[in-house]
């Protein structure tokens, strides 16, 4: 009898263990967000983008090198003015149901972002290609714009003018295909569920259970599945850090991004922490059309009270650098050879004594301060920065801002809606390019509300301009104004600390801030 006992004990042991382990079979990414969407026109969002990068594919693929590769095309020939491209798409290639894809439907996509009834927030990302701005703002036709299907298998693309990362741009997730009788025969859910979902990438969705759970399992019928390591992949889902971070640590995950930053040191000596380069800027924005905010001087004041290198060091960390400009380092100037960032110099400055005389000048004192209200989405690390941010303020101007915290998909309405003050923000680049900044104020109908004719015009000039020494002092010229204008409060250029199991393999970080799964895999 005792050897049963002990023979029964021993069995149940190898249950649980296999239990708790089973993650650790497959590649487990803790998403840091629940994705508004899987539709890669309709989202902005990294958590989005990071899934939609194994469940879509694009015309090109970015590599290790983060150069773009063929991926849905085999091939492209460029003309001679370097304005039309024409794509060929692989033969025999499928979305997940076995449906041909077809330049059609890289034609329906595309002109569905740029279709002014469907309210893309991705528009803009298409602007270069000629008539597509025209036609979202109802000053053209679809007609005019240059996207055409030559043939089933040949797709032609023509540009306003020259553009050295179209190609970049086509790997990017709003120039993905999206299957158009899924999205025609359910317009507003064929995106939010795993039922009859559709794709075109190294992974098809299995299973959704919001604000829980993502699986997606490999693409039998995807082009390059022989490249494919892994049968599934899991992406558990939390806004938390710490309850990431216990995923990882207790085997239900293998990898998550931003750990707590208290927790770097720790992590650091355990050979988990890892940092990835990332072109990206955290900061805040106001919003320039709402009071107090609508007046320049005040939003002046706000930035020059700010105190980034203590936030930096003491709540942020992660090797993050604090930042006085728009435009992260890490970008070349092709003229001179010289990093952007360090050509343009620092943009913002601190200054407490001014800070209280603008704020003074605007009509404030002790006995009437501002309302202010800092907007941010529920995450440990933008509610830390957030009280510092509320703590600079009360001490260098007196001004007590309240904090309000929102749900992602909450949050972002009511950026897009400009239903906020002032609110924690970031931006990482869709293409390495300074363009990929400046492009975000440039736009009508940008967060901040903001509306600059000579800023807009000289963004303009920069898309247009073939001599890339001129192309980029506009560009220089039209970040400046940003700051004249005072429309955001740049805090920190970012890195992407994460948390990653020694035992995973395969993954690549692009300093856009995605991260790679189509090779990844676990080590026996």
């Amino acid at each position: 009898m005792k050897k049963l006992w002990i023979l029964l004990l021993c069995l149940l042991m190898l249950i649980l263990a296999g239990c708790g382990t089973d993650t650790n079979d497959k590649v487990s990414y803790a998403l840091e967000a629940e994705p508004a969407s899987l539709d890669p026109a309709m989202t902005t969002g990294l958590a989005e983008a990071n899934v939609q990068a194994e469940l879509f594919e694009g015309l090109t693929r970015l590599d290790k090198d983060n150069q773009p590769q063929p991926a849905l095309a085999d091939r492209w020939d460029l003309s001679a003015d370097g304005k039309t491209y024409i794509f060929h798409l692989r033969p025999g290639i499928t979305w997940s149901d076995g449906t041909p894809i077809t330049a059609h439907d890289f034609v329906y996509s595309w002109m569905r972002v740029i279709d002014p009834s469907v309210a893309s927030p991705n528009a803009y990302m298409m602007f270069i290609i000629d008539g597509a701005e025209a036609y979202n703002k109802k000053k053209g036709t679809a007609d005019d714009v240059g996207i055409k299907a030559l043939d089933d298998q040949t797709l032609q693309i023509r540009l306003k003018n020259p553009t050295a990362y179209f190609l970049n741009l086509t790997a990017f997730h709003c120039y993905y295909p999206v299957p158009e009788a899924c999205v025609r025969a359910n317009p507003d859910t064929w995106a939010a569920n795993a039922g009859g979902f559709v794709g075109c990438g190294p992974f098809t969705l299995e299973t959704w259970v919001h604000s829980s759970e993502i699986v997606v399992k490999k693409n039998p019928a995807y082009w390059d599945v022989d490249h494919v390591r892994s049968d599934y992949l899991d992406f558990p889902i939390s806004e938390s850090q710490s309850t990431r971070l216990t995923l990882v640590e207790s085997g239900q995950a293998n990898m998550m991004v931003e750990p707590p930053p208290a927790e770097q040191q720790r992590l650091e000596s355990m050979g988990l922490y890892q940092v990835a380069p990332y072109l990206g800027t955290y900061y805040y924005v106001f919003n320039t059309q709402k009071a107090p905010f609508d007046d320049v001087r005040v939003r002046k004041a706000f930035a020059l009270a700010m105190e980034r290198e203590g936030l930096v060091k003491h709540i942020v960390r992660g090797r993050k650098e604090a930042a006085y400009a728009w435009v992260p380092p890490g970008m070349k100037n092709p003229a001179t050879g010289q990093d952007f960032r360090k050509e343009g110099g620092n943009l913002q400055e601190e200054n407490v004594k001014k800070a209280k005389e603008l704020l003074k000048e605007a009509g404030y004192d002790e006995a009437h301060q501002p309302d202010v209200t800092i907007l941010f989405n529920t995450n440990e690390m933008h509610k830390a920065v957030a009280e510092a941010v509320q703590a600079m303020w009360q001490e260098n101007l007196g001004v007590h801002a309240e904090l309000t915290n929102q749900e992602a998909k909450v949050y972002l309405a009511s950026r897009t809606q400009g239903n906020y003050q002032v609110a924690r923000a970031s931006w990482v680049a869709d293409y390495a390019d300074p363009m990929t900044f400046l492009d975000v104020f440039a736009d009508e109908e940008n967060d901040a509300q903001y509306h600059n004719k000579a800023y807009a015009d000289l963004v303009g000039k920069a898309k247009e301009e073939k001599d890339p020494g001129r192309r980029m002092e506009y560009m220089h010229q039209a970040e400046q104004i940003l700051f004249d204008d005072c429309v955001l409060i740049p805090i920190y250029y970012t890195t992407q600390p994460f948390v990653v199991q020694p035992y995973v393999k395969g993954y690549h970080w692009s300093p856009l801030g995605l991260i790679d799964l189509k090779e990844a895999y676990i080590e026996k």
